[in-house]
């Protein structure tokens, strides 16, 4: 009976060995996509966006949030914190250590059950890599397998490297770069003995250790931990005694770090096709935003809301009442600034970017910049006085009489008072006089799409974004010459190597620098005696155009500084009325004045007077000074008036015949559309708004004087 007992316990264990060397033989062939992978390591890694200086914008990342660290970046005390607690021997064994499996072994049959596991940091980046944690034979034996193949692929620094960016370390972050990053907001060559102390015992349990909630018991953890290396003699007592002393301070973290949250929405948009991986494979993504004037940016355009609404009596928690303010580098494009709404947390739809709204009257310096081009000087007299348009649409005479806000006429007025004062009837009798076909030949290469085809084009009747409004103002800040706005300088992978690059991009030479420069003054004077004297910064000189659609619908202000292009729009997402009398200069101008202090407090050195180019001259007319070129002259004046020359004559251009003042005839337009007026600036609701449809043709436009 004992014999077949013996027997029995003999064909047992033989059979058992048999079945061990079986299940050994097998993982040992079928871990070698595992090893592979483990070889191959290619987590996926958070992408940075930063500004122009490097500041971080945001972290981007599709699931959870991790940085990559090389073992080079890593402390060394925060290595050996790690193999102190997790494996003594690690530099010794060969990815599986016989005496800790030993001591988990008796551990085990003490317990009746799988308490411990003996397993190493190899064997642990196995498991948190592929395999359960569940305490199984097959797991560990498995585990062991893979243990063994990758020590003798890859080198223990290698092994490290992958085990401590694989490793969590509580809210949502994975890796010890991320967590050193998240909890002491400092890069890891500059953590201290006891801050990787701490970091070294949070994975042991993650919640339980998170220093966030539980900043006594991870302090009591890595003060075990500093014992533990001062008992192996991997510090000094003075080194323990210091770290002991030290209490950290911890922060609390989001995530994304997003400080600029319509900057990253932007860049997520534009790139996320181009790049699959966009928010895994740990890029690094150079924007032109400059965090510092973002900031003010975002306090201006609040600034603007908060005393408009203070102005109507209306509830900032209930208003639909919104902005947005685009600020470009004049002479790069580069986007300095990009607010897209008020309050992205309340509404994270950008405004900035897309949408598009009417710009009234702010789009007018186009009209006259044409007309300069064409001969005309800022002296030149226009038509201020009202007529009558007389049109056929749907078969039926319908008649357009536009007026100025001030429901007045001056009868003839020079060029830039017009401009400075925003006078409608002047502006649509220019484009009359000078025909309709050409403007809008001339404005084609604007790329702007929808340009009226008929006098509506005078008083802005188009619709526009933002972004695309400071793309166009660049002909005037950047000396004729339009510019690309330009959000991202480049995107570098986590190797370093550059996978994107741009460089400024010149779209246009709309006109010469010395004609760009006579609307510069122009717009100069609409902020010094016009429609923009909320604009005003003392110190700096400032060259800008208020616009406002029919019924207070939107609120411009477009403008620039020597260096600077900035565009603040105010208008309610229901595209209704802001309230009576919500012009742009009263709404935006003062946001945009704000923008510019603010500017001139960090930066006092910030280029502050506009250069005049050479061929520009000065000379008198009426009694008054004024400014033309070979292509802008002098209107004919007494020829006694004194002429002062400046510089250098401008290249040999086309010359463009004068305009004349002489309007006692009646006649047609070159228009081929019916008239639509849209609002100019501070144009009112008794003005006739006629919906047209700017492609199909129609009969001529009769003019009644």
């Amino acid at each position: 009976m004992i014999a077949k007992i013996i027997k029995g316990i003999v064909i047992a264990g033989i059979l058992g060995v048999a079945l061990l060397i079986g299940i050994i033989a097998y993982a040992y062939n079928s871990v070698d996509a595992d090893v592979k992978k483990v070889i191959q390591y290619t987590p996926d890694t958070s992408t940075e966006i930063l500004d122009r200086n490097g500041k971080r914008v945001a972290f981007i990342f599709k699931k959870r949030h991790r940085l990559y660290a090389t073992y080079d970046e890593i402390p060394f005390y925060l290595i050996e914190g790690v193999v102190a607690m997790e494996d003594t021997k690690f530099f010794e064994h060969h990815g599986v250590n016989p005496d800790a499996i030993a001591r988990a072994i008796v551990k085990d049959i003490k317990a009746g059950r799988f308490v411990e596991g003996g397993s190493t940091i190899t064997q642990q980046l196995i498991k948190n890599m592929f395999l359960t944690r569940k305490k199984k034979l097959s797991r560990k034996i498995k585990e062991m397998v893979l243990a063994y193949k990758l020590e003798k692929k890859l080198s223990k620094e290698e092994i490290l490297e992958r085990y401590l960016n694989e490793i969590a370390y509580g809210n949502n972050y994975l890796g010890v770069k991320t967590a050193a990053e998240g909890y002491f907001r400092k890069d890891l060559s500059k953590l201290t003995l006891k801050e990787s102390a701490m970091l070294v015992g949070i994975p042991n349990a993650p919640s339980y250790y998170n220093p966030l909630r539980h900043y006594e018991r991870v302090i009591k953890r890595a003060n075990l931990i500093l014992k533990r290396l001062k008992k192996l003699g991997w510090i000094t007592q003075e080194e323990y005694k210091e770290a002991i002393a030290e209490r950290p301070k911890v922060y609390k973290t989001s995530l994304t770090q997003n400080v600029a949250p319509f900057i990253v929405d932007e860049v997520v948009r534009r790139f996320k096709d181009k790049f699959k991986d966009l928010k895994t494979a740990g890029y690094k993504i150079y924007t032109t935003i400059d965090l510092d004037k973002q900031n003010i940016a975002k306090e201006a355009l609040r600034f603007g809301l908060k005393r408009e609404l203070n102005s109507i009596g209306e509830d900032i928690n209930k208003t639909d009442l919104n902005g947005a303010l685009v600020s470009v580098e004049n002479n790069t494009g580069d986007i300095l600034a990009l607010v897209g709404g008020v309050d992205y947390k309340k509404s994270s739809f950008n405004r900035a970017t897309m949408t598009k709204r009417q710009p009234g009257s702010s789009f007018k310096p186009f009209v006259y910049q044409t007309a300069l081009d064409y001969g005309y000087n800022p002296a030149t007299k226009l038509t201020d006085l009202s007529r009558t348009f007389k049109y056929k649409k749907d078969g039926k005479v319908v008649t357009w009489t536009p007026q100025n806000y001030e429901r007045n006429f001056e009868g003839f007025i020079p060029l830039r008072d017009a401009l400075v004062h925003s006078r409608n009837l002047a502006t649509v009798n220019l484009v009359s006089d000078l025909g309709l076909q050409k403007i809008r030949k001339r404005l084609a290469l604007l790329d702007v799409e929808n340009i009226p085809n008929d006098l509506s084009i005078s008083l802005g009747n188009l619709a526009i974004s933002p972004l695309k409004m400071a793309q166009i103002y660049t002909i005037f800040s950047n000396k004729g010459h339009m510019i690309e706005p330009r959000l991202v300088s480049k995107i570098v992978s986590k190797h370093n190597s550059v996978l994107y690059e741009t460089q400024p991009k010149e779209i246009v030479n709309f006109t010469y620098p010395q004609q760009a420069y006579l609307m510069t003054t122009i717009l100069e004077d609409v902020i010094k005696r016009g429609t923009g004297k909320n604009a005003a910064v003392k110190g700096l000189e400032l060259a800008g155009k208020t616009g406002t659609t029919n019924n207070y619908i939107d609120a411009w202000f477009c403008g620039y500084s020597p260096t600077i292009t900035t565009i603040v729009w105010y208008g309610r997402d229901k595209y209704k009325s802001i309230a009576k009398g919500a012009t742009g200069g009263r709404v935006a101008a003062p946001a945009f004045a704000k923008y510019y202090k603010d500017i001139l407090k960090i930066e006092p050195n910030l280029k502050r007077k506009f250069d005049m180019p050479k061929g520009v001259y000065l000379g008198m007319i009426n009694g008054k000074p004024e400014y033309y070129t070979a292509i802008s002259p002098l209107p004919k004046s007494n020829p006694n008036e004194d002429m002062f020359e400046e510089s250098a004559n401008i290249p040999n251009v086309d010359k463009k015949p004068q305009p004349t003042t002489e309007n006692n005839k009646t006649k047609k337009t070159d228009s081929n559309h019916a008239i639509a007026p849209i609002d100019s600036e501070e144009i009112d609701n008794s003005v006739i708004n006629s919906n047209s449809n700017s492609g199909s043709e129609s009969e001529d436009v009769e003019v009644l004087y």
